[in-house]
């Protein structure tokens, strides 16, 4: 259901006509917030959320200012405004893929020991 969430987020973006990129990455911040407050609800998540967005985003930046790639229309210290909204959701997204995936191993190694 997660993954459903965080793919829901570009076709929504390509499909609702915003005004501008303010409001547009308003209302990401707002559906990264809530994916976290639906699925994660852990001030570790948000904090590494949060940290990796910035990380991610400032490694961004450095990429264009150096010329390795562009945006068409840069909007936010030459990247979109956006981003750092999308990046938070995929940290989110990944991180609840992986909780789950360890609890299945978990549960895993749990019953093989049973039939043991």
């Amino acid at each position: 259901m997660d993954l459903v969430t965080w793919l829901f987020l570009d076709p929504f973006c390509q499909k609702v006509d915003f005004a501008n990129n303010v409001q547009l990455s308003l209302t990401l911040a707002a559906l990264s917030i809530g994916l976290w407050w639906t699925f994660d609800r852990s001030r570790s998540g948000f904090g590494l959320g949060v940290s990796i967005a910035l990380l991610a985003t400032l490694a961004t930046q450095i990429l264009v200012y150096n010329g390795v790639f562009q945006y068409t229309n840069p909007d936010f210290l030459y990247i979109r405004s956006w981003l750092p909204c999308i990046f938070f959701a995929g940290v989110i997204t990944m991180g609840n893929i992986g909780r789950q995936l360890a609890l299945y191993e978990y549960k895993f190694l749990q019953e093989k020991t049973h039939l043991d």
